[in-house]
């Protein structure tokens, strides 16, 4: 869905010949890349902390 807004987002902006609408849609993908980054950090740590990725043995992470 994410792709489909900034899809649509640049098509209007090239119809009302705006480069707002191409601005806006770097800034969402600036956002959506952070969120991975993060995402992606999440599962590391958990990888370094259980030396497995497995979600049953995330029950050791629990106090």
């Amino acid at each position: 869905m994410l792709n489909a807004v900034n899809l649509l987002l640049v098509a209007f902006s090239v119809f009302h010949n705006d480069a707002s609408g191409q601005v806006f849609v770097f800034f969402i993908m600036a956002v959506a890349a952070a969120e991975i980054t993060v995402g992606l950090a999440i599962l590391v740590m958990i990888y370094r902390n259980t030396g497995s990725v497995d979600i049953n043995s995330l029950n050791k992470l629990k106090w």
